[in-house]
């Protein structure tokens, strides 16, 4: 299982020329280290992993679970999603046997599978990987939405301990009467979080936490524990996050971290393309 309630979904670096930077995307997870948080998805939910090639996501792999000051001290989960399922596979049987916590299984865009093909391809690359799977559905950026028996015919596998859910939170509701054994809810971002929450949400996969880790555990934190949250709470934090998801928020995430001395780099076109989005 894992044990982390907040993983911070991490920006990856990438150089001018729009090649990997591995050296400044490690970089920022150690200062997060360095920071309190207990853990990280890499190649996960910030929009960039369809932009990294196998070659790419093996070689980001290889150089974090070699660093045994992250691997040995922070919860590492790793996103493994490919419009090619034998490429999705591969990088699972690579992560098979690492220091990796877990996975962020994410499902294929713009190619629509059914929902028994999603299914296979699930179970393929849960099979390989070994690891904690947490289940990954995003129909706003995918163009597929994992349907409810499918979540449930997948929470029967041992190894599906969770699901990210950025489509319909409301399913979560329907969810939790039905899979009786312990699971994880996700919500996908750090926006309506007290009502996601009380729709049964108990875990968060955060961006605005590459910025503001600590507040925004703390927040989360207090918001499951029910504690009672004052009007200033509540309007600081929404600030805090709305700095992060107010225009292009990948932008904005590289920019604040590129103003700590470390090298966060651009984005890969066409993000960034606009005059619009220049910080």
């Amino acid at each position: 299982m894992l044990k982390a309630t907040v993983h911070i979904a991490v920006p990856t670096a990438f150089n001018q020329d729009e090649s990997l930077n591995v050296e400044a995307t490690l970089a920022h997870i150690h200062d997060l280290h360095r920071q309190g948080a207990q853990s990280v998805l890499v190649s996960g939910s910030t929009g960039e992993q369809h932009s990294m090639n196998l070659e790419e996501k093996l070689m980001l792999l290889q150089a974090v679970t070699e660093d045994k000051k992250l691997c040995g001290h922070m919860e590492i989960i790793f996103g493994v999603a490919s419009i090619r399922e034998t490429e999705a596979v591969k990088l699972a049987a690579a992560i098979r046997g690492t220091g990796v916590a877990g996975i962020l299984l994410g499902y294929p865009p713009y190619i629509l599978p059914s929902q028994a093909e999603a299914v296979r391809y699930s179970e393929k690359i849960a099979e390989a990987s070994n690891k904690p799977v947490i289940l990954y559905n995003n129909p706003r950026r995918t163009g597929f939405d994992l349907s409810v028996d499918a979540i449930l015919q997948l929470s029967r596998l041992e190894q599906v301990i969770g699901i990210k859910e950025a489509g319909d939170p409301s399913k979560v509701e329907f969810l939790r009467s039905k899979i009786d054994k312990e699971f994880y809810y996700y919500a996908g971002g750090d926006t309506g979080l007290e009502d996601k929450v009380k729709l049964g949400f108990n875990r968060l996969s955060s961006m605005a936490g590459n910025v503001y880790p600590v507040e925004i555990a703390n927040w989360f934190g207090k918001l499951l524990s029910g504690e009672p949250v004052t009007q200033a709470e509540r309007e600081q934090m929404s600030k805090r996050i709305d700095e992060v998801f107010s225009g292009a928020p990948l932008l904005r995430l590289k920019a604040a971290i590129q103003s700590k001395g470390i090298s966060m780099g651009i984005c890969r076109s066409p993000l960034g393309n606009s005059v619009d989005n220049i910080l």
